[in-house]
């Protein structure tokens, strides 16, 4: 076993550290509701309360862990400067926890980054913080951020596997816990490194073990899933950047240790699925709530029979969404729905030829949202890329099928992740 290893086996977040934490970082962080769900708590015809988290002042929870931790270093250390790297939410957490405590920061961020997330670290960091974009992924960057702070001495402030973070992050559970009216049978929470799971299922596990809690990650980047599938930390070669609150190619060596002990189940979710629940909350409850934000809550179709009459806990985690992201957001929630497909067209080239595509081949409630089209001489067919929406799914074999009839079938591109990729 070597010496991490053995840290890790070592270490479990202890209640007097999370209380301590929680009583640390209250100068600086908002008592969030507990509220209860109408919509979600009608659909899945149980009790759904959401961990508003989104509410904090940086609008995600990340600011329990960096405050924690940043505020816990000595003077000495404090007076060097303390250095990170973050996808976006834990970059605003120590940001601000920069010019709170008047300390140097550097802050290591991937180029992908939103814009949004990297103007408000900037914001909140002010003159206290340097925002360097480094890197395609948040390993890239960490693994940056780690040499360059060897090299000036500054502390380095992990965003996720780091005993101080975890337990400033636990504290959400005690908050829970102070808020429920009743005993909470499940707990959903999102999972990017695993620092939140960490301290929120050790909490739990001490203070009410009846509780199921449950881990959430996107497909795209379920390295906990491939961790504990192999019982051992490992570290994906590719992964799915969309949700890049979550989008990490390596858990932590702490938190891989504590979810495995503590968590009831770990789930992976389609990157679709989770851009359909960020519209559902937007449009029937007016919240904003990023991709990483929203992952618990889109779990919960998964369990919809396990929690009917039970109460139910998810962790709204953040809401640094940017509105640039909006149509690809819409897009790709339409794609996992099945509305929308798009198709290699071979078009006769004549005239009328699309006249009558769109007389004999649409369906009444289909629409065309994408057409590119390039005419071929010398060829009796140009082929055209087309994209369709249906207002219902089960309108797409019918469509198909008229294509083939009226001989205008060229190509289905969904299923060509090659070619997709130049149209999503």
């Amino acid at each position: 076993m070597d010496e991490l290893t053995a840290a890790t086996k070592q270490y479990r977040p202890q209640l007097e550290a999370v209380r301590e934490a929680k009583e640390r970082i209250s100068k600086v962080t908002l008592l969030t509701p507990l509220a209860s769900s109408f919509t979600y708590s009608r659909k899945f015809n149980a009790n759904i309360f959401l961990k508003r988290e989104d509410l904090q002042q940086v609008r995600s929870y990340k600011i329990r862990g960096a405050y924690n931790k940043i505020s816990s270093l000595p003077k000495d250390q404090l007076n060097k400067g303390v250095i990170c790297a973050s996808a976006g939410n834990h970059a605003q957490g120590v940001a601000f926890a920069c010019n709170k405590l008047q300390t140097k920061g550097v802050i290591y961020m991937p180029v992908t980054t939103p814009r949004q997330k990297v103007e408000q670290t900037q914001m909140f960091g002010g003159e206290w913080v340097e925002v360097v974009l480094k890197g395609d992924t948040f390993d890239d960057s960490y693994k940056q951020a780690v040499v360059h702070g060897l090299e000036k001495s500054l502390v380095f402030i992990h965003p996720f596997d780091d005993p101080k973070v975890i337990e400033g992050q636990a504290t959400i559970a005690l908050e829970i816990l102070e808020q429920a009216e009743a005993p909470i049978d499940y707990v959903f929470a999102p999972l990017g490194g695993g620092g939140l799971l960490a301290g929120l299922s050790s909490v739990f596990k001490q203070l009410s073990p009846q509780t199921k809690v449950i881990g959430v990650e996107p497909e795209g980047a379920a390295s906990m899933t491939a961790s504990l599938q192999e019982g051992k930390v490992v570290e994906l070669q590719t992964i799915e950047r969309f949700v890049d609150g979550a989008a990490v190619q390596k858990v932590g060596a702490i938190n891989f240790d504590l979810c495995r002990d503590n968590l009831h189940q770990m789930l992976s979710i389609p990157e679709g699925k989770i851009c359909q629940t960020i519209l559902d909350l937007y449009n029937q409850d007016a919240i904003v709530a990023e991709p990483a934000g929203a992952m618990a809550l889109a779990a919960l179709d998964l369990f919809s029979e396990e929690i009917k009459g039970k109460n139910v806990v998810c962790i709204l985690s953040g809401g640094n969404n940017d509105i640039t992201r909006t149509a690809e957001i819409k897009e790709r929630a339409l794609l996992y729905s099945g509305l929308k497909h798009y198709f290699i067209v071979r078009f006769p080239q004549r005239a009328g030829a699309l006249k009558e595509f769109v007389e004999t081949v649409l369906g009444p409630n289909d629409d065309i949202t994408h057409f590119e089209y390039s005419k071929k001489h010398h060829r009796e067919n140009g082929p055209a890329v087309v994209g369709i929406e249906l207002k219902d799914a089960e309108d797409f074999a019918p469509l198909v099928q008229r294509m083939k009839d009226y001989n205008f079938y060229g190509q289905y591109l969904n299923d060509s992740p090659d070619l997709f990729q130049f149209l999503v």
